[in-house]
């Protein structure tokens, strides 16, 4: 651990707060994309390996569709279920399953409480172009633990899916990454957020 990793948090963390106070969402959505790429081309602790980074250019992002963002009601309506899944860095982490979000169009997504030190609040998705256009693994949309997240209110979370993001490890894979678990798959192609091309 170092300093550079608590910027790197910090950083991540003050942009989406930025996204969260901007009322125009395009320009919400540009100010992240920008940001997010000059994080991976150049801060210490970017997952984008060292011996590559001066040849990074950007992750591809698709152009912002309104009709993949979500103003939804958490459903807390579902059996428990819990993971435990190895990490590269933090050892062997659970999370306790406390909801669902149903999206009209695209499917439903578990709601995961990360139930360690501090918890915080992870949905993933692996979308129906996973392994073709998006990261095979599946991509991150809430993960308040590293500050990405994207606001609500009362038991709503918004799930704004032009937002979601490549784990570390679709970089590289020394990094070992919480992929999306079944209740986060989904059948719907998910053309939004970064994409693999």
């Amino acid at each position: 651990m170092s300093l550079s990793l608590l910027d790197w948090r910090r950083q991540v963390g003050r942009l989406y707060a930025d996204v969260r106070n901007m009322e125009d969402v395009q320009a919400a959505h540009d100010l992240w994309k920008t940001t997010r790429d000059e994080l991976l081309s150049h801060h210490p602790d970017s997952p984008v390996p060292e011996a590559q980074r001066a040849a990074f250019t950007g992750v591809p992002v698709a152009p912002y569709d309104p009709t993949m963002r979500f103003d939804a009601a958490v459903d807390t309506d579902v059996a428990p279920a819990r993971l435990e899944v190895a990490t590269g860095t933090d050892g062997v982490v659970p999370f306790e399953r406390l909801g669902r979000v149903h999206l009209t169009g695209v499917g439903d997504l578990d709601v995961w409480w990360i139930a360690a030190y501090g918890g915080g609040v992870f949905v993933p998705i692996k979308d129906g172009l996973a392994g073709v256009q998006t990261y095979g693994g599946g991509r991150y949309v809430i993960d308040t633990i590293k500050g990405a997240d994207l606001g609500g209110d009362g038991d709503n979370l918004v799930i704004d899916l032009n937002f979601a993001y490549n784990p570390s490890c679709a970089y590289d894979p020394a990094w070992a990454c919480p992929l999306a678990p079944p209740g986060n798959v989904v059948d719907a192609p998910v053309r939004a957020g970064e994409l693999t091309g």
